[in-house]
């Protein structure tokens, strides 16, 4: 017992000594937890605790984006804790920084404590991604804001990568251009990668690029609905086209003829079956001119009687296309053919008899035509008469004669329009198409007078578009458009959208619809031609969409390549002929396609490379 409590007396001196000198003064000596503060660039908060006898004192170096504050000391003698807790700022700036803050405890030596604070760290892009339509080279820009001058690295040689950049108080503005090479393959587009980084945070921007053909989103597309009821407004007329969508003409069929005789045979098509208009739905078109010449199947005046037997198969090709789910347009076609039939515009535009001849015999056909049909539905629509011209196709006395054709041609409309409506039934508001001098487009811009109709809204204009013949008919020339180089001084791209855009605002933009009743190109021998003719029904077939209007392909059945060679499908069994299933496929992509980045610029921009 005597030992514990001499240790005890022993300890209590010992610790005595350590706390106080023999003349009774404090140790001022101290010591730090750390010497070192760090922060991020947040608000927060750290404690330094100071081990020593005495109330340290703390001096700050004149910042004011940090404090310094004592808290209540814990312990006692020299063995006291003195907690000091340091509060910094958020830091807003791009720049790192730093303080010194001096703590001292009676005479001994101060002690520092360096206090540093990161930086605020911000790495922002306009643009996550790029892509690229088409493979041609091009650039696009992205701004970049960061704390700090980022570097920029691609993953790919054919990403090309330049930057600007602008440096303040505030960080770094940096303009960067991403540029591609061209892509020179078919196959694919490609992917890359730009990584953008601060040394603190990091982006990626994912680059694509189209392949040398970019394939549009076939899926979003058009699909043609009922013909609407229409108004007249601008809206509705172009609705009214696009439910015909693409169509094609059931051509040198009906409308053939030999020796003054109209047959389905004559010039060596099949006779068409259910089967052909069935598989032609099936190819993607939603309607089918029929042209019809009635020569040889007409009585003598004034009945002008119709062969019942040709009219009923007529209408029983009707039938077929109706059963398919197509809609059907069927006209008078060869009967005025270069003026040398009954339907003849050169006489009677300088012989009043004559004229009244063709009316009298216009007005009876029709009655019929209409009363065979009155009770079929708004799938039908009735078209007075083919290319009416007196043998010059548009260039002829036509050009010199005052405008007499051209009046001749507006009374036969008005006859036409008539002769329907007095047949009622379904006839009394039918849509019925009305055509200009030759179905040329600039020629009906400038002569057509609409006939007055009892139905309102009903009217339709029925064009042509050929241009330029001598590639599209002729193969005078295998190539067409801007990179054409042996070719014709009209009917380029921008012939086509000055005449179409007349067309929209001459009709479509006043309510009234308009479609083209025959339009395609002829099938060349070699590869080239047919590269230009792929090219050309793109574009033609693309524009109308664009200008609102309805495209029906010309198909005179035809197995061989050179002019005149327009076959797509055999009459008799709807099969494909040649490589016409590919020209459908471009034709109906023309067309229907809604997706955004299929553009009329972007078919122009694709046209063929001439490698003449």
């Amino acid at each position: 017992m005597k030992k514990f409590i001499w240790g005890l007396i022993c300890l209590f001196f010992v610790m005595f000594v350590a706390c106080s000198s023999n003349d009774d003064v404090v140790d001022e000596t101290f010591t730090l937890s750390t010497t070192e503060l760090q922060f991020d660039s947040e608000v927060g908060n750290q404690v330094i605790n100071v081990t020593s006898a005495v109330s340290p004192t703390i001096q700050k170096d004149g910042q004011d984006w940090y404090d310094a504050v004592k808290s209540f000391p814990q312990g006692s003698g020299c063995t006291t804790v003195h907690p000091i807790k340091v509060i910094v700022r958020k830091n807003t700036s791009p720049n790192s920084r730093s303080a010194q803050l001096t703590i001292s405890c009676g005479n001994s030596s101060p002690q520092i404590v360096t206090i540093t604070q990161s930086a605020l760290t911000f790495l922002e892009l306009s643009k996550n991604s790029l892509d690229f339509i088409g493979a041609d080279k091009d650039s696009q820009v992205v701004k970049i804001k960061s704390s700090s001058d980022p570097r920029i690295t691609a993953s790919a040689d054919w990403i090309v990568t330049s930057v600007s950049s602008v440096s303040s108080t505030d960080g770094f503005d940096v303009t960067l251009t991403v540029s591609v090479k061209e892509n020179m393959s078919l196959d694919a587009g490609r992917e890359g990668t730009i990584q953008i980084s601060n040394g603190a945070d990091t982006e990626t921007i994912k680059v694509q690029q189209d392949a040398a053909r970019y394939q549009p989103d076939y899926n979003n597309c058009l699909v043609p609905g009922d013909i609407p009821a229409i108004s007249g407004s601008a809206e509705e007329a172009i609705a009214f086209a696009n439910s015909l969508g693409l169509g094609w003409n059931l051509g040198n069929h009906f409308d053939a003829h030999n020796n003054g005789v109209s047959s389905e045979t004559a010039w060596g098509n099949p006779k068409a079956t259910q089967e052909t208009f069935n598989k032609v739905k099936a190819a993607g078109i939603s309607s089918v001119r029929i042209p019809v010449t009635y020569l040889g199947h007409i009585g003598a005046a004034p009945g002008y009687t119709i062969d019942a037997d040709y009219l009923n198969r007529v209408a029983e090709v009707v039938g077929y296309a109706k059963k398919a789910g197509l809609k059907v347009i069927i006209n008078i076609h060869h009967d005025g053919a270069d003026s040398a039939h009954w339907l003849n515009i050169k006489s009677a535009a300088i012989d009043a008899a004559a004229n009244k001849k063709v009316k009298d015999q216009l007005a009876a056909m029709w009655t019929q035509i209409a009363n065979k049909f009155k009770n079929e539905g708004n799938y039908l629509i009735f078209e007075p008469f083919n290319e009416i011209h007196d043998g010059g196709w548009g260039w002829g006395a036509n050009r010199e004669d005052g405008g007499k054709q051209y009046a001749c041609l507006n009374e036969w409309n008005q006859v036409f329009v008539d002769a329907v409506r007095a047949t009622g039934g379904n006839n009394t508001d039918r849509y019925l198409a009305v055509v200009g001098y030759c179905a040329n487009p600039e020629i009906t811009m400038e002569t057509l007078n609409l006939p007055k109709d009892s139905a309102k809204n009903r009217l339709v204009v029925g064009v042509h578009y050929y241009n330029p013949t001598t590639f599209s008919l002729e193969c005078k020339f295998n190539e067409w458009g801007h990179t054409a180089v042996k070719t014709e001084s009209y009917g380029s791209e921008k012939d086509v959208q000055w005449i179409f855009n007349n067309l929209k605002a001459t009709y479509i933009d006043k309510g009234i619809p308009v479609y083209m009743g025959e339009m395609g190109c002829t099938h060349f021998a070699e590869e080239k031609g047919e590269k230009f003719r792929r090219y050309y029904l793109e574009y033609i077939c693309k524009a109308v969409r664009e200008y609102g209007m309805a495209p029906l392909v010309w198909d005179n059945g035809s197995t061989t390549a050179g002019a005149e060679s327009h076959g797509y499908f055999n009459h008799g069994t709807g099969d494909y002929i040649g490589n016409s299933a590919e020209m459908i496929e471009i034709m109906k992509h023309a067309y229907y396609t809604n997706d955004p980045k299929y553009t009329l610029d972007f078919v122009y921009d694709g046209a063929p490379k001439n490698n003449n």
